[in-house]
């Protein structure tokens, strides 16, 4: 009797690395955020309306992560691939946010200027203040007093940093994935 090799279904095709440029976006997102939270929160750190502004791109990778992680394997580098343009806005809102501090150019942000009091009385005047105090755009934060590169700076080669990681990542998954179909 001749023994007739099955065939198997379920082969798998990707590498065990395919998730690591998700779980790459999800780790840098959250720790982009943890640490502003941390400034902000326990160090006292006032965020100006762009550096509010610069927090959202790293919210979207952390959830384009989350979906890399969740869709099927063949499918994880592709999503990953989306994180790419969340870390390119996050660099170009750094780019524009250290130009603000620099000099170069005016916020782009009406909340970045000072308040516009509205009329005639001080108890109207009182009432259209913002309820928040806010820090100007143009005013850097440092991290440490020692070193002159301001947060935004920071946070801008932080998103170049993840980004590089990120493609290389991807290169490299994509060539091992495409040899195996």
């Amino acid at each position: 009797m001749r023994m007739i090799s099955r065939r198997r279904i379920f082969i798998r095709q990707t590498p065990g690395s395919v998730r690591l440029p998700n779980l790459l976006l999800i780790v840098s997102g959250v720790a982009a955020l943890s640490l502003v939270w941390w400034l902000q929160n326990r160090m006292g750190m006032v965020p100006c309306a762009l550096c509010f502004w610069e927090r959202w791109p790293w919210r979207i990778a952390i959830a384009i992560g989350v979906i890399g992680m969740i869709v099927p394997r063949r499918w994880a580098v592709p999503v990953a691939v989306l994180g790419v343009p969340a870390l390119l806005a996050d660099m170009v809102l750094s780019l524009v946010h250290a130009g603000v501090e620099w000099g170069f150019w005016p916020s782009p942000l009406p909340e970045c200027a000072a308040p516009q009091l509205k009329g005639q009385t001080i108890a109207e005047r009182l009432a259209s203040m913002p309820l928040h105090p806010g820090k100007p755009c143009d005013q850097p934060t440092y991290l440490f007093n020692w070193l002159p590169i301001s947060l935004t700076v920071m946070g801008g080669l932080a998103a170049c940093a993840v980004l590089i990681g990120l493609l290389v990542l991807v290169v490299t998954l994509g060539g091992r994935t495409a040899g195996r179909r």
